[in-house]
């Protein structure tokens, strides 16, 4: 369940310590390539020798291939400390991606890459290693320097040795939002060039409540901080600061710390990241007050006013410095896709999507120096995984492919479903929808199921009847003023056009209720989302899981099954490009 950012930490083999001993790599790859891989067992329970035909209907009876020890067993095995938190390009990638490999060819599926399981992606990490600081000059008092870690956090997507900020103009541009459908411009009247911004996280909708203004509670693209950065960097920006603010930013300090030190990961960037802005970072909130306050202004002022349309941008009369010094290095990492080859349309497929890997190990921990991952993600692996079974377990393919796609540097980004967004193994024209699984449900059975994004293309409908043979009913995401829909790798194909599901557990727990359900999510976010806390427990109720998959299974078999194309809803931002995709 990712649920605030997608940031990476990165494996300590890179820092001069081993994420894992070489022999166990070794020996692991090696039963995976033989007879006694790790799925050789649940393989033959899967697919068992039959002489005579089995009776019953073929789907319930595929349904019934889905187990909880087998799904229970994947989460153990890809959360236990031997895969070292699977960053990608680590030796926890090659440990994962062979169990994923295996269990694949174990059950049947075919390799998706001609002969291949795994599309390579490249990727380029960015560390900073001096701990930079920022220093912010002018203004009333003496240079204000901010600590890296406590009071600040910066880094550079720029791939090269060093980024700098030398007394650079500083600028409040409000929310730093640019929509001129929506007839909002943060940048009108002034020009960004080679000054810094400073930006507040979230959208006025959220900010206001006001649902006539953007989204509303429901944070739209503009609020996400990649959306901010990123129009900086159009606006010729060379720094953007976010002001952080844990309820519109929906996650506190601690996640910023965890998620944005260490190594970086991006795509490789044709101009190395010189287009982008030499620093990107947030601030905390008490120091962007007083960093205000020696400008002469109040933040919460300036909060308030940068809610109103006709907001203009503001001169602080500071300047901003840093240094940054950097290790980079090109890798590799891997998706990982197999596929069912449709029986009727093999050339047209429907996507099962869940991203493998975490944040690795970071040696500078006292004690447990391990993000295992459990529900973040291998509880959405395991059921990408369980879900391919089900499907093998089918007595003839479903008229259109299925492909079952586990995802490289989610964590770092969407980076694996951003790459494989522009490197399509099937055009996206003809890719009928997909859904994601970015957290399983590990509290209970509940009586709804979470859809994020819900009412946003015709998919729903699928799931709606799917979920209604167990009398379930779907629910909007009573958490949206977080923006759920815009943090995990389904987006990246929305993006391209193709309509997307991003279901969840539900919170109307079967015997507790919405509380009891809310409690559960809100104790994962504080307690243990981007922390080495998020480990298996066999004390998980994964009935709820379970029912989950039932479902997604049979929701993406209808499409599969179906010759109709869904569609995104009028007014969605994404169906224009999927018109123009399909005329």
């Amino acid at each position: 369940m990712t649920r605030p950012t997608r940031e990476p930490r990165f494996p300590s083999f890179v820092s001069g310590a081993t994420a894992l001993p070489l022999a166990l790599l070794a020996a692991f790859l090696l039963g995976a390539c033989g007879k006694e891989g790790p799925d050789a067992e649940e393989s033959a329970q899967a697919m068992p020798a039959e002489t005579t035909p089995p009776t019953g209907d073929p789907v319930d009876q595929a349904a019934e291939a889905i187990t909880e020890s087998a799904y229970r067993r994947h989460i153990e095995t890809l959360a236990s400390d031997s895969f070292g938190g699977r960053a990608p390009a680590s030796p926890g990638e090659e440990l994962t991606v062979a169990y994923l490999v295996d269990h694949f060819k174990s059950i049947g599926l075919g390799p998706a890459v001609g002969d291949s399981y795994t599309q390579d992606v490249p990727l380029v990490w960015v560390e900073a290693v001096n701990r930079p600081e920022l220093q912010v000059s002018g203004g009333h008092g003496p240079t204000m320097v901010l600590e890296y870690g406590p009071d600040q956090i910066i880094w550079t997507r720029r791939q090269a040795p060093q980024a700098v900020l030398e007394n650079s103009e500083m600028v409040f541009v409000g929310y730093g939002i640019h929509a001129p459908e929506r007839g909002w411009n943060d940048y009108a009247g002034v020009d960004v060039t080679g000054k810094t911004v400073v930006l507040l996280v979230n959208d006025p909708g959220y900010a206001t409540q006001d649902p006539e203004l953007f989204n509303g509670n429901a944070m739209t693209y503009y609020g996400r901080w990649d959306y901010k950065f990123g129009e900086a960097a159009r606006q010729g920006a060379a720094g953007a600061i976010i002001v952080h603010d844990t309820l519109p930013a929906a996650y506190g300090w601690n996640t910023v710390e965890n998620s944005w030190t260490g190594p970086q990961f991006d795509m490789v960037l044709e101009d190395a990241g010189e287009s982008l802005a030499a620093v990107e970072g947030w601030i905390q909130l008490e120091h962007a007050k007083t960093l205000f306050e020696r400008a002469g202004l109040d933040l919460e002022e300036m909060h308030a006013a940068a809610q109103k349309p006709g907001f203009e941008p503001v001169a602080l009369g500071l300047r901003a410095s840093a240094r940054i010094e950097n290790e980079t290095e090109q890798v590799l990492s891997r998706n990982v896709a197999a596929i069912v080859r449709g029986s009727e349309a093999p050339e047209e497929v429907f996507i099962y999507m869940a991203h493998w890997d975490h944040l690795g190990t970071d040696p500078t921990l006292e004690g447990d120096q391990i993000y295992n991952g459990a529900l973040d993600n291998a509880s959405g692996t395991a059921a990408l995984m369980e879900i391919a079974r089900a499907y093998a377990a089918l007595p003839q393919a479903p008229r259109r492919s299925v492909l079952f796609l586990a995802l490289t540097a989610e964590e770092q980004g969407l980076l694996g479903s951003t790459y494989y967004a522009a490197n399509p193994l099937f055009p996206l024209e003809n890719t009928v929808g997909g859904l994601n699984m970015d957290g399983m449900n590990n509290f209970g059975a509940t009586r709804d199921i979470t859809v994020v994004g819900l009412g946003m293309s015709d998919l729903d409908d699928y799931l709606k009847a799917a979920a209604a043979a167990q009398e379930r009913v779907l629910e909007g995401d009573r958490e949206s003023e977080k923006g759920f829909y815009y943090r995990s790798d389904h987006f990246e194909l929305a993006k391209e056009g193709v309509p997307m599901l991003y279901p969840g557990g539900g919170y109307d727990d079967r015997e507790k209720g919405v509380a009891y359900g809310m409690e559960k999510s809100l104790e994962y976010n504080q307690d243990h989302y981007h922390r080495v806390s998020d480990e298996y427990d066999l004390s998980w109720v994964v009935d709820g899981a379970m029912e989950d998959m039932e479902v997604f299974f049979r929701t993406g078999l209808d499409v599969a099954n179906s010759d109709a194309w869904p569609n995104w809803k009028e007014g969605t931002e994404f169906k224009a490009t999927r018109d123009a995709q399909r005329p």
